[in-house]
């Protein structure tokens, strides 16, 4: 898992003022911090996230079983589980200027809520006669980050992965 502890850094040189580093392993951004648009400093927030590459095997008499695949990721702060289309590329980086947000779920309560998901998505999908077999091929422990831009019709937050923007409601 991701090294999140908080080291004080050196003193800025344009502001003279001490500002909070993190070792993360974070999900590889595709909009830069440096390439937002912004009147002032660009703020990250760092979400953690777990990704499960997973193989559903539904038992089927008569016929050979049935393999499904799913990606599912779990948002650690907000307790979702949600389908992605691939495991992410992630690397391991320093952000400076960070909340990392906490995770609000164990370990086993974040691979709760995959199965679950998993087993929701294979009954709408094809229908079973008894508990499908989970099988997790990889997980990934990453943070996502958010930018968080002051622009002068008001701050957006945009997701350095999708490049999404949206206003940040007070």
């Amino acid at each position: 898992m991701s090294d999140t502890r908080r080291q004080r850094a050196e003193a800025a040189d344009i502001t003279g003022r001490t500002q909070e580093r993190a070792n993360l392993t974070v999900i590889e951004p595709t909009v830069a911090r440096e390439d937002v648009d912004s009147t002032g400093r660009v703020g990250v927030v760092a979400y953690p996230y777990r990704v499960y590459d997973a193989v559903v095997t539904v038992d089927r008499p008569i016929i050979a079983d049935r393999d499904l695949e799913y990606v599912v990721s779990v948002d650690r702060a907000r307790r979702l589980a949600v389908r992605a289309d691939v495991v992410p590329e992630t690397v391991s980086r320093t952000v400076d200027d960070v909340l990392v947000v906490p995770s609000e779920l164990t370990d086993e309560q974040v691979l709760e809520k995959a199965e679950n998901a998993l087993f929701k998505w294979t009954l709408r999908k094809i229908a079973v006669g008894s508990a499908p077999d989970v099988r997790f091929e990889q997980s990934v422990d990453a943070h996502k980050l958010f930018w968080i831009a002051s622009r002068p019709d008001g701050d957006v937050i945009i997701d350095s992965v999708r490049g999404t923007e949206s206003p940040l409601d007070d």
